[in-house]
């Protein structure tokens, strides 16, 4: 089974470890000091999403399960709504993610044996 708590709405932040890599080569480079970066491709994936596309290459189902499954720090992150954006970093580094987003990554199948 593949869980999400409540509605599954809650949103996750989300970022291809390739743009998240050049990200860092950029801050390191370019970036001022102190600066506060967001590496961000994705700036919401509903965790109901998330467990929908895990449960299709794992052919199980995605429900809505108590929190009680869930298990201490996992509980809070996946009922809350974390969306954000990396605009500002965007700008500041002219960084761009271009690699696939979370569903279309996962839906590659690679996460998968």
């Amino acid at each position: 089974m593949c869980g999400y708590l409540g509605d599954g709405a809650g949103r996750w932040p989300a970022v291809h470890v390739k743009d998240a890599a050049r990200l860092y080569r950029l801050a390191v480079e370019r970036a001022p000091a102190g600066a506060v970066l967001n590496a961000v491709g994705d700036e919401g994936v509903p965790v109901r999403e998330i467990a929908e596309a895990i449960g299709r290459h794992l052919n199980l189902p995605a429900r809505s399960l108590p929190a009680e499954e869930f298990g201490g720090m996992l509980i809070r992150l996946l009922s809350t709504d974390m969306p954000a954006s990396s605009t500002i970093t965007q700008d500041l580094l002219a960084w761009k993610p271009t690699h696939p987003g979370l569903i279309e990554d996962i839906e590659q199948g690679h996460y998968f044996s």
